[in-house]
């Protein structure tokens, strides 16, 4: 589908995207999805409930960094599949980091290796997440994707993003917003 010079450009940043129906056989299945940056070039974001199979403590043996041991058998999230090799931080604003985006007053994006170094000495901001990769779109991409019923945005919320376990934060959206995420139908009306 063409881009529709149409549509209103809406600024979606400190948003989540949850995934709707439409996406049920797309890595993004079930996803929220953290818009970090969106401007009239494109969105990127980190996607907030898919943990992996490997843990903090274990991206710090790769890079050879003396951890704690009570630190870090946290799960390191799939942020997205663009650039899975990059590791990105999303934190509370805490801290001077050398690579950070400052995403509202609260909230900020790390992605250089001082953060990482920080958080294996247990010294980084409180409630960090690290994340591999990270969700992108081009130029109006994601805009026709919420034309198309792909996604539903609401306002982000700190405590969801920092406070909440990854697997529990699709059901505090829910909460949040008094419905079942389950029970949602991908058919829909476009006035």
């Amino acid at each position: 589908m063409e881009h529709s010079d149409q549509l209103p450009q809406i600024n979606l940043r400190d948003h989540f995207l949850i995934a709707m129906p439409a996406l049920k056989h797309s890595i993004f299945s079930d996803s929220i999805t953290y818009i970090c940056d969106h401007s009239a070039q494109g969105a990127m974001g980190i996607v907030l409930n898919q943990p992996m199979d490997i843990y903090l403590n274990e991206v710090f043996d790769q890079l050879s960094l003396e951890y704690r041991d009570s630190a870090y058998t946290t799960p390191v999230l799939a942020g997205g599949p663009v650039n899975r090799q990059q590791g990105f931080v999303l934190h509370r604003n805490e801290g001077n980091w050398d690579s950070t985006l400052k995403i509202t007053d609260e909230i900020c994006l790390t992605a250089s290796r001082d953060i990482v170094n920080a958080l294996a000495a247990d010294e980084g901001p409180d409630g960090a997440q690290f994340a591999l990769g990270y969700a992108g779109w081009s130029a109006g991409q994601l805009e026709d994707e919420i034309s198309e019923n792909s996604w539903l945005t609401i306002p982000a919320n700190n405590r969801i993003i920092f406070d909440i376990p990854a697997i529990k934060r699709r059901d505090a959206i829910a909460d949040q917003l008094g419905i079942d995420l389950n029970l949602i139908s991908d058919d829909a009306g476009h006035a």
